[in-house]
């Protein structure tokens, strides 16, 4: 048994997760004792002198951070829109970018009691349908996903916000299953030109589904048909609200108009980075 006081046990991984080249490593090994002990954060700081014995599991914790498996996939959850997904490497990671999204649709229809029905391609966790419904209690909608470990999960976090009878899950390769029209169409699609996918953080090239990422050659692929589709599924004046990868404003907007698809607004995420795509039929 090895017993070494809370700080201690920080310590050593904080600097094994430095060695990995992980961002903000105490906070990380904090993040991963806690879960591993069962505890709050906030109880490991206000514990920091007691000796404890070393989880079995913490050791397997730091070990797959340190090979860069991403934190969310070790916890099991990643906190988006101020909920907490789960998640697995069947779904790409809620990242805080794609909240730039759900501000943008919220804010187009800001009425708390608007009755309105959605669909979301690609819908992965689900994140971004299921926080639409969190704050629209007249709202429901469809995520579609070719995955079906994706729809495992995302059915999973809408039992566990109480939101499964306002959310349909359903197994599509994009809108080739979807049912009539929809006053919102929302997609965080693959945007990611193929050739420069081996070049993201190993914690994405190597561990987030492929096939979230992969956009086609010039990572366009995926808006190209959805471009093509909207006719068919979005309601006369219907919103489409399209995330998108830095520097990709002027080309999906291109896309969209050509789709004829009127543009409504180009929203930036808090870099400063355009990031969401909205426009009406």
């Amino acid at each position: 048994m090895t017993f070494e006081t809370v700080g201690d046990h920080v310590a050593r991984a904080t600097g094994r997760l430095k060695a990995a080249g992980i961002d903000r490593p105490r906070r990380e090994a904090r993040l991963l004792l806690a879960h591993s002990f069962g505890k709050s954060v906030e109880w490991l700081v206000a514990h920091d002198d007691e000796r404890i014995e070393r989880p079995a599991p913490f050791e397997n914790a730091v070990r797959r951070r340190e090979a860069r498996e991403p934190l969310s996939h070790i916890l099991g959850e990643r906190e988006f829109w101020s909920l907490r997904f789960q998640v697995n490497a069947s779904v790409l990671d809620p990242r805080p970018d794609s909240e730039t999204l759900v501000a943008a649709v919220l804010a187009q229809y800001p009425e708390p009691d608007t009755v309105v029905k959605i669909a979301d391609l690609g819908t992965g966790s689900g994140c971004l349908l299921l926080s639409i419904l969190s704050e629209r209690p007249g709202a429901e909608g469809v995520g579609v996903d070719i995955s079906e470990s994706a729809l495992s999960i995302a059915r999973e976090n809408a039992q566990r916000f109480g939101l499964a009878a306002r959310a349909n899950f359903i197994q599509s390769d994009w809108e080739s299953r979807l049912g009539g029209t929809f006053d919102i169409v929302v997609s965080n699609p693959p945007y990611i030109p193929t050739a420069a996918i081996d070049d993201l953080a190993p914690e994405v090239a190597r561990f987030e589904p492929r096939g979230a990422l992969d956009g086609g050659a010039d990572g366009l692929d995926a808006y190209r048909h959805i471009a093509a589709v909207l006719p068919r599924i979005l309601k006369p004046n219907g919103l489409v609200a399209l995330e998108i990868g830095q520097g990709q404003d002027a080309s999906v907007t291109r896309i969209l108009r050509d789709g004829g698809i009127r543009i409504v607004g180009l929203e930036k995420d808090l870099a400063g980075i355009p990031r969401c795509v909205l426009g009406r039929l």
